[in-house]
């Protein structure tokens, strides 16, 4: 699109497929990656070979066929390239880029065939060199070289992915994935990506819409959980001309149980670390026509120190319910539409008595400073004794749902 720059990303290794019955291959022209060490033993030894017939009549050569054509300049890039031998097995299957990067493969239990474990990118020249022996052991050996289809980055949807890698998140914290192009093939998306826990937790992905798609677990994250997120994405046909244009493999930790509740009709607000409250504070919610909306919110940005304007939520600071508040300390967003918890010392009175804010949470500076350093991004909010609803999307609001709910909205159903 005009004016957008972005270089394109370094070829990107996948780990290989890896089931009972296959054998992983590291791809190199001068050993037999399938076997450590190379080759140890006769052709007889090979996988499927097998003596000549008594009668001595030679065995068929083994042939070797591919899905890419040799020479072929426009191979599209959301191809898994398959190598297949018939009369024989194959012995080794090399697969580079041209700047030397190997692309791993698997061979299937029979090893007849070989698949790549990763697409391809684009504008990319690749060099293909397989071998296979027959049942007499001689060797039929097959080299082609081909390039992908090029494609413009109007062509290629980019991932970005929330948390950053090695974070340290709260127990509510979804996994968002963002696509600079809209997505139109979800499902074939969503085969290739996946969210990995220890402790194992059970969870699913949701489509927001075709720009952004979450995870998060059934229940809240178990303290200490270490996450790990793939994206398999590059050359993935997005529909529409659009194709993945990288993977991305993050990783991150989710920190201690800390689970805030605030009841804006007590005027009260518990924070609990592993299911017991450890400190209850007085707060001050939304006033009539600004009310604190309610549900399970998730803080998704922490200020030492911020300005709030209302010019940015529409009201003009400077009529009856305007504001323009300079280093307002220790401010918890928890909605796009601008609540936050935070610091309120003009309120001091009012806290635990009634609501006079413009729909934050407001509270003591010692209390905010220890809520502060307590919480994490991604630390829970659920908000009560309010009948204003929290809107879908007005925040991280993916546990405003029921887990049926939110499966719903995977496109793998």
């Amino acid at each position: 699109m005009p004016g957008k720059a972005r270089r394109r990303p370094h070829l990107m290794l996948v780990a290989g497929v890896a089931s009972v019955g296959l054998a992983l291959v590291g791809c190199s022209r001068s050993t037999d990656l399938a076997q450590p060490g190379g080759v140890q033993g006769a052709a007889a030894n090979q996988p499927g070979a097998a003596a000549s017939t008594s009668t001595g009549t030679p065995a068929p050569p083994a042939t070797l066929t591919a899905n890419v054509r040799p020479a072929a300049s426009d191979v599209p890039v959301d191809t898994a390239v398959v190598v297949k031998a018939a009369n024989g097995t194959l012995k080794t299957v090399a697969f580079t880029a041209a700047d030397g990067t190997a692309i791993r493969g698997a061979f299937d239990a029979a090893r007849t065939t070989w698949t790549a474990a990763e697409l391809l990118d684009p504008g990319v020249q690749y060099t293909l060199h397989s071998q296979a022996v027959n049942a007499d052991g001689k060797a039929t050996s097959s080299t082609r070289a081909f390039t992908t289809s090029d494609l413009t980055l109007d062509q290629q949807t980019y991932p970005s992915v929330t948390p950053l890698a090695g974070k340290t998140m709260g127990i509510a914290m979804p996994v968002v994935v963002t696509f600079d192009i809209p997505v139109t093939d979800r499902a074939a998306f969503e085969k290739r990506m996946s969210v990995t826990s220890v402790p194992a937790q059970v969870g699913s992905w949701h489509w927001v819409s075709g720009h952004e798609v979450h995870w998060r677990p059934r229940t809240y994250w178990e303290a200490g959980t270490k996450v790990s997120v793939d994206l398999a994405l590059n050359g993935v046909n997005a529909g529409n001309g659009i194709y993945g244009q990288v993977d991305r493999h993050i990783h991150f930790s989710i920190g201690e149980a800390v689970l805030i509740k605030a009841n804006v009709s007590t005027e009260r607000m518990q924070v609990l670390v592993a299911g017991k409250v450890v400190r209850t504070i007085k707060i001050t919610g939304g006033k009539p026509g600004f009310e604190t909306r309610g549900g399970t919110k998730v803080i998704s940005e922490k200020y030492l120190s911020k300005r709030m304007n209302s010019a940015t939520v529409g009201i003009d600071p400077n009529g009856p319910n305007g504001y323009n508040i300079a280093n307002v300390r220790y401010a918890m967003r928890v909605t796009n539409s601008g609540e936050f918890l935070h610091a309120a010392p003009w309120s001091i009175r009012a806290q635990g008595h009634y609501n006079i804010s413009h729909g934050c949470v407001g509270m003591s500076t010692p209390n905010a400073a220890w809520v502060f350093h307590r919480a994490q991004i991604g630390t829970p909010v659920e908000v009560s004794g309010t009948k204003r609803p929290l809107e879908p999307q007005n925040g991280w609001t993916d546990w405003n749902q029921s887990w049926a709910q939110y499966q719903a909205a995977s496109a793998l159903g």
